[in-house]
């Protein structure tokens, strides 16, 4: 990711998110969140690169820093919770997009981020269903957004969205995960044993 409209294609494809240029000046364009009106990404040039401001975490913030030479200390923004992202090329494109989603989720609170994080405490060779991940991200009625938010992960093995099935133990039919592997797959080297498109939820359900 290079560009200013890729980016900001990408921060406009969250909810309810809107462009605005505040300033006056067409070198600044952020994409704000309706309703709080708050920025999570920033975009402007300087220096002949094109550059994100992105919210971040206090436990991200330095691993960005120091995995990236182009993601610093926010410019004209607090350094403590926000970081610059410079696009020459050097950062790839799933971890940019991550650095966005992540900033909208600190904005937003999103539940989206909620359900990310039960994911993760999913062990290998465990499954759990979309209403047990939906009670641990806090409220058990948003199963459906459990559905949506696999479908949607970005982040490949961080986010095991593979060990989620459905209330009877039933695989997401034709849902291609990271580099086109089944869930089947994927389960199955984990050591979860599928019958027919189904996991025992007695034998290996969290």
């Amino acid at each position: 990711m290079k560009t200013r409209e890729e980016a900001l294609s990408y921060g406009l494809s969250f909810p309810d998110t809107y462009q605005e240029a505040p300033f006056h000046d067409p070198n600044w364009q952020l994409v704000r969140v309706k309703g709080t009106k708050k920025a999570f990404l920033w975009t402007y040039e300087r220096n002949g690169h094109v550059n994100l401001n992105v919210k971040v975490s206090p436990e991200w913030r330095d691993f960005w820093r120091d995995t990236y030479p182009a993601v610093t200390a926010a410019y004209h923004q607090n350094k403590e919770h926000w970081n610059t992202v410079i696009l020459d090329g050097s950062v790839s494109d799933g971890d940019v997009k991550r650095m966005i989603a992540e900033s909208y989720d600190l904005v937003t609170d999103s539940p989206t981020r909620r359900i990310y994080e039960a994911v993760k405490k999913i062990p290998a060779g465990k499954v759990a269903t979309y209403g047990q991940i939906a009670g641990l991200s806090g409220d058990k009625k948003m199963a459906r957004a459990v559905g949506n938010a696999m479908r949607k992960n970005p982040w490949g093995e961080e986010v095991p969205c593979h060990r989620v099935v459905n209330a009877r133990g039933e695989l997401v039919g034709g849902f291609a995960f990271e580099g086109g592997v089944s869930q089947e797959d994927l389960l199955r080297a984990e050591g979860v044993e599928v019958t027919k498109g189904r996991v025992d939820l007695d034998k290996y359900g969290i």
